[in-house]
């Protein structure tokens, strides 16, 4: 579920929509897409590339603006049994002073930190209803 990008807006509360661009058709290595995002008033896109695409294991991706990197997303899905998985998501900031000055300013978010922190709480919330929904 947390591969298929297309999704991700169902469970993140800051991400409008995503797609596959650049001729890439799904998840695998290398492959790039764009979101959209939104926070109140402030919209913004971003592009990401794939780093990481290992079915029921791990998918993470690399957001840039232009040559400047700026993040690090990464789902990992350990099994706790036969029918439960435990999902983690990290965000590594990467951006650098400047980035982190205009990233304020384009997405009204001072503390990128703690907003991620609260959002992902969301985002896992919201992807463990829509699993329980389909495996019932």
């Amino acid at each position: 579920m947390v591969s298929d990008v297309t999704r991700m807006c169902e469970f993140s509360p800051e991400n409008t929509g995503c797609e596959w661009i650049k001729g890439s058709t799904g998840p695998s290595v290398g492959a790039r897409f764009r979101g959209t995002n939104a926070n109140g008033k402030k919209q913004w896109k971003s592009d990401a590339t794939v780093v990481v695409a290992e079915p029921g294991k791990s998918f993470a991706f690399v957001v840039k603006a232009g040559p400047i990197s700026i993040a690090r997303w990464e789902y990992r899905i350990d099994a706790i049994d036969d029918s439960q998985c435990r999902v983690t998501e990290t965000w590594t900031d990467q951006r650098n002073a400047l980035a982190t000055f205009i990233s304020g300013r384009v997405s009204g978010v001072a503390d990128r930190a703690s907003h991620n922190r609260a959002g992902m709480e969301t985002t896992l919330e919201r992807l463990a209803a829509a699993a329980e929904k389909t495996s019932a």
